[in-house]
């Protein structure tokens, strides 16, 4: 038996960052939201634990100890499956270091997968080692639209009434940009909190606080910003996490699908994914 699980993309809607912390972290208030769409993953049962990576991102990715597939996999294994173990295959579609999730969307995604291959039922269990597993991690095993705070790991759940099946086109430059960077770069400056009250006002109103630090790595993001800004029928354009990767919001999927028919057009060589949120 072979099951099936989607690592959604993980879009910051906003992102607000307020102090450094001692821990190395900082304190963040973020509107999560996921596209119908992402990396996938399959698992059949085995006598051990093994990863194999495969699709058009599977470039230089580890499928040894150090990937966070595998760590949720031995985490969920010795914490609730003694002795069990899997084949895991990772197709990943989305690009990597991209602000979308990662790693942790797949590290996620498999704590759900095999979570149902095991017969683990202990959903606070899932999420105490999604935590250890990294700061977005928790948000993305939920995969619904959550508000953030904290690290990004204390989360509650909004209504999304007014967000699910909203179209998104992703564009990404296809550079690589890792999160450390980013965030060293942030000025410090807490520009205040984000709103509550209905998401999509929420997130209209907000900001993200990396997209300066990041378009002071790659300027590419600036203008994929501004490009999208300007399509007829976008409701909100903005980088989401640490970039590079960038997204709009729009009023109906033919808005989305001529926007992304004219980025491929002036920008041949980007990536792109048009889906709907979740």
């Amino acid at each position: 038996m072979t099951l099936h699980e989607t690592a959604w993309a993980k879009i910051n809607l906003a992102l607000h960052v307020r102090a450094r912390r001692a821990d190395g972290y900082h304190d963040i208030e973020s509107l999560f939201a996921f596209a119908d769409a992402g990396d996938l993953l399959s698992a059949g049962m085995d006598e051990r634990l093994s990863l194999t990576i495969a699709g058009p991102f599977a470039d230089g990715l580890s499928d040894g100890e150090d990937n966070l597939v595998i760590r949720a996999a031995q985490a969920l294994r010795d914490a609730a499956a003694p002795g069990r173990g899997a084949r895991i295959t990772l197709d990943k579609r989305l690009p990597v270091a991209a602000g979308i999730g990662g790693g942790s969307a797949d590290a996620a995604a498999a704590l759900r997968l095999l979570a149902r291959l095991w017969q683990v039922e202990d959903e606070p269990l899932l999420m105490r080692i999604a935590a250890s597993l990294g700061a977005d991690v928790p948000a993305c095993v939920r995969s619904r639209t959550l508000r953030g705070e904290g690290r990004g790991d204390r989360l509650d759940l909004i209504d999304d009434a007014a967000l699910v099946g909203m179209p998104v086109l992703l564009v990404n430059p296809r550079i690589p940009l890792a999160t450390g960077p980013v965030f060293r770069g942030w000025n410090g400056e807490d520009r205040g909190a984000l709103a509550s009250g209905p998401p999509l006002d929420a997130a209209l109103s907000g900001r993200n606080d990396l997209e300066a630090p990041a378009v002071a790595l790659v300027p590419e993001i600036g203008g994929i910003v501004s490009a999208l800004a300007a399509m007829p029928g976008v409701r909100l354009a903005r980088m989401s996490g640490s970039g590079a990767t960038c997204f709009a919001l729009f009023d109906d999927a033919e808005a989305r699908d001529r926007a992304a028919a004219s980025i491929a057009d002036r920008r041949p060589g980007y990536w792109q994914l048009a889906a709907v949120l979740r």
